[in-house]
């Protein structure tokens, strides 16, 4: 009994170093081949758009997609969110530069706006592959959307950030 139990033991850590050896080999093998047959969603950052994907938190999050924000505050002139002149000021700017932000590969913009806290944020992610070039190439239409939002009266604040964005 005691031999067979420890043929048992020595099959099991065989096959315990065997499966978690080949186990990131084989991940990684079948996120190729889904990612190469999976339909795509109108351009919608997936949660695996790319088979390798940048990760923190030593390897607790994993994103392949990057956004960068480009946010402001605006001035409430008694309207509020549904006739604040600033408001719709900003709302011309954003019409005027989605098309460029729209054409970056892969890109989903976002708006958010709080008519509590005056908070307007314009968020454009994008696949990793897409960021590095346009991080590179300073983001455009950044500068001039940034200059146009600076120039609206009761705007204030204006600031970037750059974040991942990960659908889970």
């Amino acid at each position: 009994k005691h031999s067979r139990g420890l043929r048992l033991a020595r099959h099991l850590d065989t096959v315990s170093v065997l499966h978690f050896s080949l186990v990131p080999v084989l991940m990684l093998l079948l996120s190729s081949l889904s990612n190469a047959f999976s339909i795509s969603s109108a351009g919608r950052p997936s949660a695996r758009s790319s088979p390798l994907m940048a990760e923190m938190a030593n390897g607790k999050m994993l994103f392949d997609n990057v956004a960068r924000e480009w946010r402001c505050k605006w001035q409430d002139d008694g309207g509020g969110k549904a006739s604040s002149a600033t408001l719709v000021a900003i709302a011309d700017v954003v019409d005027e530069f989605l098309p460029q932000l729209k054409a970056l590969d892969g890109a989903v913009v976002n708006r958010a706006v709080c008519g509590g806290c005056l908070d307007f944020k314009l968020c454009t992610t994008v696949p990793l592959a897409t960021f590095g070039p346009w991080e590179e190439a300073g983001h455009p239409p950044e500068a001039d959307f940034l200059a146009k939002l600076e120039a609206i009266p009761g705007v204030s604040m204006v600031e970037t950030q750059t974040m991942t964005n990960q659908v889970l």
